[in-house]
């Protein structure tokens, strides 16, 4: 099997490509500096964030696979990043609450070896439940949104505030596995076999 290399050090990440893949695969976290880029769209920007941190991972490697993704929670035409602390996670959940928004995740793959670049766009859409103060409260004491984009984790306690998700849930995770499979096949990279 080829080398595959993951542009990420996130467990997230690297437990959904175990998942696909096994354990055929080394991690390099990538030092590309992410910036705001105010004058890209949200979509242009997770695009830029992938493919610049799978160019900074490539730099290290003369052959093999590179994968990286770069996710982002969209409300109302806006980005959401992390919240920094309590007061802006409960801000944000209190923001979220009842609403539909969207979770985007720009995924790049490098194949060094035949010199080729894909970078494709997902997005899945999440239904949140009408959450109470109280709950938001018990939530954020959990510590779990803290260092989750939009604050809030689907495959974690946060399960239970999310009414209905349309599109990949994978993708809400930070790594959609059904296009990341289409395109390692597309590759010679065997999914359903071990080499």
């Amino acid at each position: 099997m080829r080398q595959i290399i993951l542009a990420s050090t996130s467990p997230r990440r690297k437990k959904l490509l175990k998942q696909l893949i096994g354990d055929n695969f080394v991690t390099r976290a990538s030092s590309y500096e992410e910036s705001p880029y105010p004058e890209l769209s949200p979509e242009e920007l997770v695009i830029k964030h992938s493919v610049e941190k799978a160019k900074n991972v490539a730099k290290y490697f003369d052959s093999g696979i590179v994968i990286s993704a770069d996710t982002s929670v969209l409300f109302s035409g806006k980005s959401l990043g992390k919240p920094q602390n309590s007061e802006k996670a409960e801000k944000m959940l209190e923001m979220l609450s009842g609403q539909r928004f969207k979770v985007i995740t720009a995924l790049t793959v490098l194949d060094l070896d035949r010199d080729k670049e894909i970078t494709e766009l997902e997005s899945t859409t999440i239904w949140m439940d009408k959450i109470s103060k109280e709950q938001i409260s018990a939530y954020i004491r959990t510590g779990e949104p803290l260092d989750k984009a939009g604050a809030f984790s689907a495959q974690g306690k946060g399960a239970v505030l999310i009414e209905r998700i349309e599109g990949d849930f994978y993708n809400v995770i930070g790594l959609p596995l059904f296009r990341l499979g289409k395109i390692l096949q597309s590759a010679g990279v065997s999914i359903f076999k071990k080499d």
